[in-house]
């Protein structure tokens, strides 16, 4: 006997699908979805249905956008010498929410992991090299995260990077603000001291 109706299974079963989500939280979000009003639900499917239509990568820095240039490049108040290189869309929205930096992205769509068959030619690497080489740039920030595959990625643009008349700067790590310094591990200590700055 079927407890579950086939197209709720189904809900739950594509929902499951998504990062971080298991079958449990899948299923109380289907039920979630079942209880609102249809004229919600017709909603959130139209709007997921739109989009892959609506939804492409700009030409310049990869992110999603519906418009080619996307909003950032297309500013004229932001500055295009600077280039801050992230792994994901996500990564620039992160970025952004700061209000601290005001130049151009470079979106990779991933990181170097050689173990699951993910190399240069895999992540947006040659269309960065393209854009140092433009002439365009004078700064590139490489905003990697500290993981073991995002400092990969960090040391093989910057082995890539390094002849070129740029300035190449690296997204500062260590102790984060509000936290006690005892109670802060070695790796991120270790590279707080590594990438202390002079006192101001």
């Amino acid at each position: 006997m079927q407890v579950v109706p086939p197209a709720l299974d189904r809900l739950i079963e594509n929902l499951s699908r998504l990062p971080g989500i298991g079958r449990k939280t899948a299923t109380r979000l289907a039920l979630n979805i079942l209880r609102r009003p249809a004229a919600q639900a017709i909603e959130l499917a139209a709007s997921l249905t739109a989009l892959h239509s609506a939804i492409q990568l700009c030409s310049c820095c990869f992110t999603f956008s519906e418009s080619d240039p996307c909003a950032i490049c297309a500013d004229p108040k932001r500055n295009g010498e600077i280039v801050c290189v992230v792994e994901q869309p996500g990564d620039l929205m992160a970025v952004e929410k700061t209000g601290s930096y005001r130049g151009h992205y470079h979106i990779l769509h991933g990181v170097l992991s050689p173990l699951d068959g993910i190399g240069p030619e895999e992540i947006k690497v040659r269309e960065l090299l393209a854009r140092v080489a433009s002439g365009a740039v004078r700064e590139v920030l490489i905003a990697t995260s500290s993981t073991v595959p995002g400092e990969a990625t960090a040391s093989y643009l910057i082995d890539r990077l390094q002849g070129a008349p740029i300035l190449l700067t690296r997204l500062a790590c260590g102790i984060p603000m509000g936290m006690d310094i005892k109670y802060a591990d070695k790796h991120t200590l270790a590279k707080a001291i590594e990438g202390r700055a002079t006192a101001r």
